[in-house]
């Protein structure tokens, strides 16, 4: 798992409780819908713009869309990313 996957389950999630099509949601959120498609397959990583249009689009705080991920820092190697459920 990844940022993206992570970043897809969640929006899938958030989209799917307030009962919008991937359509609607990129309407509410002035995007295309391709890139809600690309987002929920993770294939694209949303820039901070489109996090926060589309939490409001969804009517939720950003952070539901980011809800799992957590940097870990390491100060005697690189930090990395962690995914909880």
């Amino acid at each position: 798992m990844d940022l993206r996957d992570r970043f897809a389950e969640n929006l899938i999630r958030c989209r799917l409780a307030a009962n919008l099509s991937q359509e609607e949601l990129a309407m509410r959120a002035s995007l295309n819908r391709t890139q809600i498609s690309l987002l929920e397959n993770s294939q694209r990583t949303p820039r901070i713009d489109t996090v926060v249009k589309v939490a409001g689009a969804l009517e939720v705080d950003p952070s539901e869309l980011l809800r799992g991920m957590r940097w870990q820092p390491s100060i005697t190697k690189p930090g990395s990313f962690e995914f909880s459920e």
